[in-house]
């Protein structure tokens, strides 16, 4: 456990912040694709831990994108710089990187986009950002994505910017302009949109990892409340994985689609 005094906590778009915290023994050690677990408030009856992908590390400075969702992210958002949260890190199993010559392809739903970030900096080769959401209100972190170098591409249910429909059909249109490709996919979203991701990109035969997380309680694999489904040679075809310990990235092969 580390404190970590926040230094910034602003306002990106609608209800969707970026903190950042002082935690260098994190920073140090910190890779794409996983997690903190943060204790928001000491004061009362929210006694849980809150989990949130790590966006950046710029030094001694991590980097957290959220949305104003309930209790303790709405607390979270009134919390000034110099306050100081207690915070365990990093955590879970991070993303890969791809061999060389095969083009990343990031594909993020919401403010999956911050879980994915990293992996700009420490994937030599630029790639591809693919991005749904459901409107313009919920488009983050795209300009950050085109500064790294990366092609961006939009999504939106409403047809409020870019295409219009599901970020599955920006990876449809990418297979069939690039056939020849090699990819290697790179996912974090909502659960519905992951699981429809793993199902086309199963079905297409293209390799990848996502990042599966789920409400975590104790973030080190102790409580089983976080428990997603992964293939298993078993009567059922799955098995249960920790998404803290055993995840929340888990390669595209082991996902079990339902």
């Amino acid at each position: 456990m580390t404190n970590g005094e926040i230094i910034e906590n602003s306002r990106l778009k609608g209800d969707y912040f970026l903190v950042r915290f002082h935690v260098p023994e994190i920073c140090r050690k910190a890779k794409a694709g996983q997690f903190v677990h943060v204790r928001i408030d000491h004061r009362g009856d929210r006694i849980l831990r809150r989990p949130f992908s790590i966006q950046d590390c710029e030094g001694d400075a991590l980097s957290v994108v959220y949305k104003i969702v309930g209790h303790g992210t709405k607390r979270l958002s009134e919390l000034e710089p110099g306050t100081v949260c207690d915070l365990m890190g990093p955590l879970g199993v991070p993303f890969s990187e791809p061999a060389p010559g095969v083009t990343p392809v990031l594909v993020a739903g919401g403010y999956g986009a911050a879980a994915t970030f990293m992996l700009t900096k420490q994937i030599p080769q630029r790639g591809i950002f693919l991005l749904g959401a459901r409107g313009e209100g919920d488009v983050l972190l795209t300009e950050a994505y085109e500064k790294a170098g990366y092609d961006v591409r939009v999504a939106t249910n409403d047809g409020s910017r870019g295409y219009r429909g599901f970020v599955t059909g920006l990876v449809e249109q990418l297979l069939e302009e690039r056939p020849n490709d090699n990819f290697f996919f790179y996912g974090c979203g909502p659960h519905p949109m992951l699981m429809a991701l793993a199902k086309l990109l199963q079905t297409k035969g293209q390799p990848g990892e996502l990042s599966i997380d789920h409400l975590m309680c104790c973030g080190v694999g102790a409580c089983f409340a976080c428990v997603v489904k992964v293939k298993a040679d078993t009567p059922e075809g799955w098995t249960y994985a920790r998404a803290c310990t055993e995840g929340p990235v888990f390669n595209l092969d082991s996902v079990y689609v339902e």
